[in-house]
């Protein structure tokens, strides 16, 4: 509560019955909301796109100004979504734009207290050194056991059960194929999606 006694809910409140009483008067809001569209809007060009996420494929729009993203709202002529967008969807733009997006690998050594900052070519290098040498040490090329008849057996089966693969939510459909693909060819068998949790 303020001193004035009135309290935010009281003023969205009192804002909706003035906007309600000035709209039952016959006064058309929808070119006030156009206009304030257009002022945030103004000078940028827009750029049909799809969502980057699930295989829905909602349309979106991308406001382009200056080279850089200003907006991105769902596409009201797109027949799947009709400019609607999921919680998803919607925070395109964070994703897209974000100063606290970190642009630079951060590595901190064991039994290091600090985090420092890497290249990118580094860590990469890192990763696949150390994924092949998990492999090489793990790799089960056979499984050996018995069938129904207790009689010993033998099978194929190329796997590596030493290394799991967790996705997540902000992979698109593209990215999940070619990831799982370089999973299953090195013979994982932990496959999982944080999205199917």
């Amino acid at each position: 509560m303020t001193e004035t006694g009135s309290n935010r809910r009281q003023f969205f409140r009192n804002t909706g019955l003035a906007a309600g009483t000035l709209a039952g008067l016959g006064l058309d809001l929808k070119p006030a909301e156009a206009a304030a569209t257009k002022i945030k809007l103004q000078g940028a060009r827009e750029v049909p796109s799809i969502c980057p996420y699930c295989a829905v494929g909602c349309a979106q729009i991308v406001s382009v100004r200056d080279g850089r993203i200003v907006n991105i709202e769902g596409n009201p002529d797109s027949p799947i979504n009709r400019g609607t967008l999921c919680p998803k969807g919607s925070a395109a733009f964070q994703l897209a734009v974000n100063p606290n997006r970190l642009t630079k690998v951060k590595y901190r050594a064991p039994y290091a207290k600090d985090w420092v900052e890497k290249p990118l070519d580094w860590a990469m290098d890192r990763i696949a050194a150390k994924l092949k040498a998990t492999r090489d040490a793990t790799f089960t090329p056979t499984w050996k056991g018995t069938d129904r008849d207790g009689k010993a057996v033998e099978k194929t089966v190329n796997h590596c059960a030493t290394i799991a693969s967790l996705g997540g939510a902000t992979m698109d459909n593209e990215w999940n194929y070619i990831h799982l693909k370089l999973w299953r060819a090195l013979g994982l068998i932990w496959l999982e999606n944080q999205a199917r949790i």
